[in-house]
């Protein structure tokens, strides 16, 4: 893994230091966003349940009728009764909450029987195709309930794979570059103090002889003196 790169001396320090609280704020609230989102896909995975068991249960009552309907009239009571009929339209509703857009509802409109269409066979056909207009409408509110679900849950999972890189990894290795950075400053300010005590050192020494040269030369001075006036 390669080596963070940090300005040399304290400006790297002061660097490092920026970044480690950036990062650490940016786990916090992603924990944060995490919880947020692990509480909304618990009640869009219930959601998604519950229309899964409608529409399987509305589904189970078209079929039954539709059989019925079919023993009674054939199949070709089924296809000149389908005939004519519109698609049903549905309309997805969108919505965005901590950063993620997701299906919040549908609008489903299966469009009634028109005029022009032939009229099913037997009173079976007709239930079954009342039924099927529900299990439509079911089906389509659980592909919705459905795709919120995973939209939100793979959410999950990457902010949970991002906190993870974060507290294991990132911060980690800032704290360890940080850690690095501080003692080499430790060691750069203890040999600037040793450096500075050395040069104290040579400085008083070469100040003593001075001294010592100073008076020596002043009793020479006032020795010479006297004699050069008994001299004249």
């Amino acid at each position: 893994m390669a080596p963070i790169r940090t300005p040399p001396g304290r400006a790297g320090r002061q660097h490092l230091l920026h970044r480690l609280a950036v990062a650490a704020r940016g786990a916090d609230l992603l924990e944060k966003k995490l919880r947020v989102l692990r509480t909304e896909h618990q009640r869009l995975v219930q959601a998604e349940e519950a229309c899964a068991a409608a529409w399987r249960e509305r589904l189970g009552e078209a079929e039954t009728w539709l059989s019925r309907g079919l023993v009674l009239s054939g199949e070709h009571a089924l296809y000149v009764a389908a005939a004519g009929l519109a698609p049903a339209d549905v309309t997805v509703r969108w919505t965005a909450s901590m950063g993620v857009r997701r299906p919040s509802g549908i609008s489903c409109t299966v469009p009634a029987r028109p005029t022009s269409a032939a009229t099913p066979g037997n009173t079976a056909l007709v239930h079954a195709e009342a039924a099927y207009r529900l299990a439509v409408r079911a089906a389509a509110d659980h592909a919705c309930a459905r795709a919120a679900a995973r939209i939100v849950g793979a959410e999950v999972a990457s902010t949970s794979r991002r906190v993870r890189a974060l507290r294991r990894h990132w911060i980690p290795r800032l704290q360890e570059a940080l850690a690095h950075v501080d003692l080499a400053l430790e060691q750069s300010e203890h040999e600037d103090s040793v450096r500075r005590r050395w040069a104290v050192q040579v400085l008083k020494g070469m100040e003593r002889p001075t001294e010592r040269d100073g008076p020596s030369e002043d009793r020479s001075a006032r020795r010479s003196t006297p004699r050069a006036s008994s001299g004249a």
